[in-house]
């Protein structure tokens, strides 16, 4: 089985992680502040806050912004279940944003014309959280002004886009947000095993959401409500989570950035070749936006014609032929959790169109050619059946 995706583990990724196992640290040690300011530069955000997961930093994020009870956080419908479950962590309300048919990401035009509705019957979002499907900016300076103009907060999930670009400069410098969170799952683009980090220009955001990863706890002097009963004084702010990020996962981490251009050129070569093989193949490929780079953490098609009736006996004979697709995603709308607070089938309409007609190919930075053009074979021959 050819997979839709697989972590690149080299012998200094080892080296990182063994050098950890052979010092005096394993959880909060030098390596974790190490990977969040390499990690910040690269970026080019002036704080990164590195946790056990993606989720966990949208969490992280959400919390620190307010978000709380009473409020609500609006999202994409196509994404993973995390970018709207943070706001439930919080006791807030989930709303969606219907998504560009081309890009998969959240429409600017229906976010404008939700944002003008929910200000005249003042129901407007505390957080707003665009994704950067399949490793793809949204309009952030649109959806960035349109927050800024109605007083909402921007949390961008950008889980998929380490290293790519939007508007020549890297995505994560939240010039049009507050906060962003990226993935370090074994299938992005560098992994930490499990891990993920938010990046922000605020120092007080940045703060808070260290204290948040580690149960609200503080050892400053400078924030401690109380006299300090002696050196080994710390006090519990704010109702925390345990979120750190371990030695060992950052120093993976740190090795793995090191070869983040590597990683993103062999994907954009891979997604190229996908395009120039597939144009005469009745799917819709991906759609590049001109403001932006993708990082392509996905290649994800659509069928067309009448191969778009046939999307599960398409998806099935594939998986028959040993290539592993896979469909990003279901929309959250529809799963049985949200589907309890009235959502259902229709409420967004561009994101069951996708649903019903995406397919994920096998993309990554170890995938051969060879490989590649057994991916594209079995497309025709499925396709052509």
């Amino acid at each position: 089985m050819i997979p839709y995706g697989r972590q690149d583990i080299n012998d200094a990724d080892i080296a990182a992680v063994v050098a950890v196992l052979n010092s005096d640290f394993l959880t909060q040690g030098p390596a974790v502040p190490r990977f969040e300011r390499a990690l910040a530069d690269r970026v080019q955000a002036r704080h990164a806050v590195a946790a056990n997961s993606a989720t966990s930093a949208l969490h992280m994020a959400v919390a620190a912004l307010g978000l709380g009870p009473g409020d609500t956080l609006w999202t994409s419908p196509i994404t993973f279940v995390a970018s709207a479950n943070c706001a439930r962590y919080c006791g807030a309300h989930v709303d969606f944003v219907d998504i560009d048919p081309d890009t998969f990401n959240m429409c600017p035009q229906a976010l404008a014309e939700k944002l003008e509705a929910a200000n005249r019957s003042g129901t407007l979002p505390k957080v707003v959280v665009p994704v950067h499907m399949t490793g793809q900016s949204p309009a952030m300076a649109e959806i960035g002004a349109l927050c800024r103009r109605f007083g909402v907060r921007v949390v961008e999930d950008a889980s998929h886009a380490i290293g790519a670009q939007y508007l020549k400069a890297p995505v994560g410098n939240c010039a049009h947000s507050d906060v962003t969170v990226f993935s370090f799952h074994p299938v992005k683009i560098i992994t930490t095993g499990e891990g993920g980090v938010a990046v922000t220009n605020q120092a007080d955001l940045a703060g808070w959401m260290e204290r948040f990863r580690s149960h609200g706890i503080t050892r400053e002097a400078s924030l401690m409500t109380h006299p300090s009963d002696g050196p080994w004084y710390y006090q519990q702010l704010e109702l925390g989570w345990n979120y750190r990020m371990t030695d060992l996962q950052a120093a993976l981490g740190y090795s793995q950035l090191n070869r983040l251009d590597e990683f993103v050129a062999r994907r954009r070569a891979l997604a190229a070749r996908y395009d120039e093989k597939l144009a005469d193949v009745p799917v819709q490929c991906p759609v590049q936006h001109a403001d932006g780079r993708s990082s392509f953490h996905l290649y994800v098609i659509r069928l067309t014609g009448a191969s778009a009736g046939r999307h599960r006996d398409v998806f099935e004979s594939l998986r028959d032929r040993g290539i592993g697709v896979n469909l990003h995603y279901i929309p959250v709308h529809l799963q049985p959790y949200y589907r309890q607070f009235g959502f259902g089938p229709g409420d967004f309409p561009e994101a069951e169109a996708y649903y019903r007609e995406a397919i994920s190919l096998p993309l990554f930075a170890g995938l051969s050619e060879q490989d590649q053009d057994s991916v594209i074979e079995a497309l025709r021959m499925v396709l052509e059946r």
